[in-house]
């Protein structure tokens, strides 16, 4: 790390171009898109941004000295998944209030694509940043990074990072998901998730796993698809025809979010439209809602919240530490929002 970095002294354009051995001028295109700069000499300047910890200042030309941006940035995985657009709808709600704005942005559950955000944003002077974290190096969140910008995490939390956090009841709602299918007379039981929320999944995965211990059920690695890399609900459905296949498929899955439902739920119908018996189809338990919930062709339940809530949350958490007062400096805080079962559906 460059000595700019750290120091509270902000790179400029030719600190950027003196490190990566440049002109200003390739700095400035590089950054502008790279029109007419080779891609050698781009990865220079990326690399030379990335080590001082340079931010563009899109604002500074239509900004007075001391006045506010009136902007919020807001950081999500996945723009595709109708439950962060309702996530993104409660945040701006709570903001639109103060007569501010939000800037959305999608990180795709990159790492790298999150850094590249979090420093756009930085630049476009955003007064605070709302953040589903995509997992990965989390040393752009830094304070030292960050400046006096405040961070809000949603939905999961990184370990060593003293910031705001609002979170989900994870581990409970997975427990009682799994309970009601014990409940339900079922002890082969699956759990499909995906490496891409290690947070939330490992959380769930924990409840779930409590509940079949409560139960004095032995954890079957067999029926556990944990590895899939993408959030996409055709990783999902392959993931469930793997366990489908087995000799001795499981009854019921837990599912750790909407996108492997839908996958599983797609794994299913392709079954039934080639012969399958609905009643040897696993029933199943979602941790989050998803549209159409009700006309599956087999047993859903769902672990229920309030997404749009969960923004509010996280906006009022992140509208706090912009007041200047003495309990906008407090010490960091940890929400956990309630979860609720729904009755399962039967078509």
């Amino acid at each position: 790390m460059a000595d700019t970095a750290g120091t509270g002294k902000k790179p400029t354009v030719k600190e950027v171009a003196r490190h990566a051995g440049v002109s200003p001028m390739t700095v400035s295109r590089t950054l502008a898109g790279g029109a007419n700069v080779r891609p050698d000499v781009q990865e220079k300047v990326h690399a030379a941004v990335r080590e001082l910890g340079y931010h563009r200042n899109e604002n500074a030309r239509s900004l007075r000295p001391g006045q506010s941006s009136g902007l919020i940035g807001v950081a999500i995985t996945n723009l595709g998944n109708p439950y962060y657009g309702n996530f993104a709808l409660g945040v701006e709600e709570v903001v639109a209030e103060t007569g501010r704005r939000i800037i959305l942005g999608n990180t795709g559950g990159e790492s790298a694509r999150e850094r590249q955000l979090v420093a756009d944003l930085k630049g476009r002077q955003v007064e605070g940043l709302i953040l589903v974290p995509a997992g990965g190096s989390t040393d752009h969140l830094l304070p030292e990074r960050l400046g006096d910008m405040p961070l809000v995490l949603a939905s999961r939390r990184i370990y060593g990072l003293d910031v705001d956090v609002v979170l989900l009841d994870d581990v409970g709602g997975a427990y009682r998901g799994t309970l009601a299918l014990l409940d339900s007379g079922h002890t082969r039981i699956g759990y499909l998730g995906n490496v891409g929320s290690a947070f939330t999944g490992g959380r769930r995965y924990e409840g779930y796993a409590r509940a079949l211990s409560e139960r004095g059920i032995a954890l079957d690695p067999e029926l556990v698809v944990r590895e899939h890399q993408d959030a996409a609900s055709a990783s999902a459905g392959e993931a469930t025809r793997r366990l489908l296949d087995l000799d001795s498929p499981p009854t019921a899955i837990f599912s750790a979010n909407n996108r492997n439902s839908i996958g599983a739920l797609r794994e299913i119908g392709r079954r039934l439209r080639e012969g399958a018996v609905a009643a040897e189809m696993p029933e199943i338990v979602s941790f989050d809602d998803f549209e159409l919930a009700e006309v599956m062709p087999v047993p859903v339940t769902i672990v229920d919240h309030d997404a749009r809530q969960l923004g509010r949350e996280a906006a009022r958490l992140l509208l706090s530490r912009l007041e200047k007062s003495e309990r906008a400096q407090g010490p960091s805080r940890l929400v956990e929002m309630p979860v609720r079962l729904g009755a399962a559906v039967h078509t």
